[in-house]
């Protein structure tokens, strides 16, 4: 998640443990230990764009690297707190604030390997979005509350928030689920998987993705009291001899496409609107619209040891803005699906 949600949650954790005295130091430390893990990022290359998709979330999430990640950060925040606490206790802070750091990673739909260096399997679990501050704001006030009055109760109760709205998620990934695989069956489809994702910053709209006969379908469900699907679009899986016949097999972009394949998950497809574009169909800032948060751009003209190019889309227009208002406000929403039916 975003780096206010995982260290207020790091503090939280550091907050819950901590005796009252020295509660504020372990707030601290948890909250820093909490973001560190993100670190990451600067694991890059100007000359691999795919390097980092390959980093971020990997070794210094991964369950067995929690001791050494906690003593690493331990060893450079201790004298920031050593006149309040002994070395070990800074450890321990140090150690349930990154704890908490790749479970909550592992929530949203990014992809984390928390079982490193086991497997390079990414887990998602796909509950909550990666911004969403329904879950951050109240968890920030009880770091706060817990910090300023020093009652480790209030942390505890910050604890028991996150924990029920990541539950919370849980319950509407089921609920979602249920609509489109409802979905899938209402237009004679049979999926062969299903994919379901929190929109941004809430657990209301949601991103449903299946595959069918060489299709990714995708559309929105408004998960309220009841269950409305909002229809959206599809696009074909990409397939390679047929979308880039001219590619190269045994070239690096050729690689570098199994790389993104990896990352993606599988959900690849060509962009409608540019043919040398591959994009990741899992995201979009409206949930019902084929329009790629990222990709990768290939080149007709690359050398055999030529990288693609990645792509992001940073900004979203007032349109999108728009679109997305009316799916939480659920107008263009269509059918309803009875409450018992999603559950």
């Amino acid at each position: 998640m975003d780096p206010i949600s995982q260290g207020a949650l790091g503090a939280v954790a550091a907050e819950s443990v901590a005796t009252s005295p020295k509660l504020r130091a372990w707030a601290l430390l948890g909250c820093l230990a909490g973001m560190a893990p993100d670190l990451d990022v600067f694991i890059a290359s100007t000359d691999d764009p795919l390097l980092f998709l390959e980093y971020h979330r990997q070794f210094t999430h991964a369950l067995v690297f929690i001791p050494v990640g906690a003593f690493v950060a331990a060893l450079v925040l201790h004298w920031t707190v050593r006149r309040i606490l002994r070395p070990i206790e800074s450890y321990l802070a140090c150690l349930v604030g990154y704890a908490t750091h790749g479970f909550l990673d592992a929530c949203t739909s990014y992809g984390t390997q928390l079982l490193w260096p086991f497997t390079d399997e990414r887990f998602a679990w796909n509950n909550v979005s990666v911004v969403d501050p329904l879950f951050t704001a109240p968890l920030v006030a009880f770091v706060v509350a817990a910090a300023v009055t020093r009652r480790r109760v209030l942390a505890i109760l910050g604890l028991a928030w996150a924990a029920g709205y990541l539950l919370l998620g849980v319950v509407q990934t089921h609920r979602v689920e249920a609509a489109a695989v409802a979905l899938a069956a209402d237009r004679g489809h049979q999926p062969n998987r299903v994919t379901v994702k929190a929109g941004f910053a809430n657990l209301l709209v949601w991103k449903i993705i299946y595959e069918h006969d060489g299709r990714y379908h995708v559309d929105a469900v408004r998960a309220g009291m009841d269950v409305a699907v909002c229809p959206g679009a599809s696009v074909a899986a990409l397939d390679i001899a047929r979308d880039l016949p001219w590619l190269d097999q045994h070239s690096q972009q050729a690689r570098d496409v199994e790389r993104f394949r990896w990352f993606s998950d599988d959900y690849l497809a060509l962009d409608p609107q540019r043919a040398n574009r591959v994009i990741d169909v899992r995201y979009s800032v409206v949930p019902n619209q084929i329009d790629p948060l990222w990709g990768v751009t290939l080149s007709t003209n690359a050398a055999p040891d030529g990288h693609v190019a990645f792509f992001a889309n940073e900004t979203i227009g007032p349109g999108k803005r728009g679109d997305y208002l009316r799916l939480l406000t659920g107008v263009g929403c269509g059918a309803t699906i009875p409450l018992a039916t999603a559950n």
